[in-house]
């Protein structure tokens, strides 16, 4: 099988700008909704904080120095639907030059649907890429009652994202090629071909973006996020950072250990693994999700092709393996199923369990009648692209230009083979689409940002960290690493498939998470919530 090397997933830990974790909802929602018993959307007695200018910055805002008039600035909120208010504020380009460019940071806050907020919870849906922006939209919806009773919700864009100062690189039509492409780097004319996709697309991105393309790293936006936890008047911060918002947290930890209030981190990131590593677990964790689909249509008796479990798997394979060599026709004439596509298409649904009869009928219609329409709606769906052909966001595009400025996997041939055969034998039907991700990189315009913050956060508070036991995109041995990692940090586990836990109708990782932010509850052992 051929993989999409230069767009591999690796490190890829979002719900697809939660746009996944939306159409979870729809199948959750009675669940979710029992949490909410006083929506601010629609509830006239619903009130907040209205306030339009920060408090002055002093001693206990703790302004970062040489930025000052960053800290002190205005914000100016304004209604932006239902009870939501909306501002852009300033950040400075390059957090090491104080008289560099300002870029736009884009925020959008949920007022406390109590009359004396605690203070504000930014939160991060993961990516990297995904909007906050448009994260906090289901914040009524997916978080608890007393949680937002208690605190103001701040979703933001970070640096490169959406509303705030973005990355751009290829129009819809090139962006559809380009995600379309299947390259197997085993043979040296695609694998040329592969580094010069890479490279073209890197330029693309220099070209569209310009300078602020440098300093769009984890690091930067850890730091704007400081801004914001002044700007809302809070001393410490508050966060809830999901998936790569949970190596945005722990990065912001770091950096800032002494401006830690409670922190939340769902769905973990061990931040000491390397790139490879990465790769392995994250090859290992889309395999056991999808062996867990075919477990369950085996027991259920509704999978796509006769049989036992192995059977199953390796009619997926089967058909990964005819796609590298025959797309298949779908329901628009002008776009076939490439590999490349049938992959996202059915690592999309593994996220989330209620998602799985989707799967199940891409596959039917793929393996059976040579249809490839379903996997190529849900590969659209997972890249965020419209019917008409548009591209909602730009979370693709942020999500390369982050990654490559934070770490890198090895380019190097020999190295990259190597890898490639523990990928494919811990793997073997997942695991193609996880190697040779060192092209992804190869060639971007800037290097990689230097880790400059302590990955033991020495010295915080204590920061929770819950892991979902059969996560996919972000493996459970990922959250216990995470909770090692960091000195204050503790685990939370939910039992259970999907991606992420917090908000997904698990009551008692709802409680756990409120309790903490509201009343600093800090359990006495690892919560074992049953999925």
């Amino acid at each position: 099988m051929a993989p999409s090397a230069w767009h591999n997933p690796t490190t890829e830990y979002s719900l697809t700008s939660r746009a996944l974790k939306a159409a979870a909802i729809a199948a959750i929602a009675a669940l979710a909704l029992t949490a909410c018993t006083k929506d601010p959307l629609t509830d006239p007695t619903a009130t907040g904080n209205t306030s339009t200018q920060a408090p002055a910055p002093s001693g206990d805002l703790k302004p970062v120095e040489g930025f000052e008039t960053y800290y002190s600035q205005e914000v100016k909120w304004e209604d932006c639907g239902g009870n939501f208010q909306c501002a852009t504020v300033q950040a400075p380009m390059n957090w090491a030059d104080p008289a560099s460019d300002a870029i736009d940071i884009a925020i959008k806050k949920l007022p406390s649907s109590g009359s004396a907020p605690k203070g504000t919870v930014i939160i991060n849906p993961g990516g990297p890429g995904g909007s906050g922006i448009e994260f906090v939209d289901y914040a009524p919806f997916m978080f608890g009652a007393t949680l937002i009773e208690n605190y103001n919700i701040l979703g933001f864009d970070p640096r490169g994202v959406g509303q705030s100062t973005p990355v751009k690189c290829y129009e819809s039509e090139q962006m559809d090629h380009y995600l379309a492409q299947s390259f197997d780097p085993e043979h040296p004319k695609a694998l040329e071909a592969a580094r010069q996709a890479t490279a073209d697309y890197g330029k693309a991105c220099l070209e569209n973006t310009g300078a602020v393309l440098e300093f769009i790293d984890t690091q930067s936006s850890a730091r704007d996020m400081d801004l914001l936890r002044a700007l809302m008047g809070d001393e410490k911060i508050n966060y809830l950072g999901f998936s790569y918002g949970t190596q945005l947290g722990a990065t912001y930890a770091g950096i800032f250990p002494e401006n830690v209030g409670n922190m939340v981190l769902d769905g973990a990131i061990d931040l000491r693994l390397t790139a490879f590593e990465q790769s392995m677990q994250q090859a290992v964790g889309f395999e056991n999700a999808l062996r867990a689909f075919a477990e369950n249509c085996v027991e259920y008796g509704d999978c796509p092709v006769a049989g036992d479990t192995d059977q199953v798997m390796a009619a997926v394979a089967e058909l990964f393996d005819r796609l590298g060599k025959s797309p298949l026709p779908t329901d628009d004439p002008e776009r076939v199923l490439t590999q490349s596509l049938a992959f996202y298409g059915v690592a999309q649904p593994l996220y989330a369990e209620v998602l799985w009869p989707a799967l199940g009928e891409g596959l039917e219609l793929a393996i059976n009648q040579r249809d490839g329409s379903v996997l190529l709606e849900l590969s659209d769906d997972y890249f965020g692209r419209s019917d008409d052909g548009t591209y909602m966001n730009n979370q693709t595009e942020a999500f390369t230009a982050i990654n490559c400025l934070d770490d890198r996997s090895s380019a190097d041939l020999d190295t990259m083979k190597k890898e490639a055969e523990e990928i494919r034998k811990a793997a073997p039907v997942m695991g193609e689409f996880f190697t040779y991700g060192g092209i992804s990189c190869e060639n971007w315009p800037f290097p990689v940002a230097g880790q400059n913050f302590d990955l033991a956060a020495s010295g915080a508070a204590p920061i929770m960290v819950i892991g979902t036991t059969n996560d996919p995109a972000t493996p459970y041995v990922w959250a216990e690493g995470l909770a090692e990692q960091l000195e204050s940090g503790f685990l939370v586990t939910n039992v259970g498939e999907g991606h992420t836990a917090y908000g997904m109708g698990n009551q008692c990782i709802l409680d756990v998470v409120d309790n903490f932010f509201v009343n600093g509850t800090v359990p006495s052992s690892d919560p074992n919530c049953g999925g």
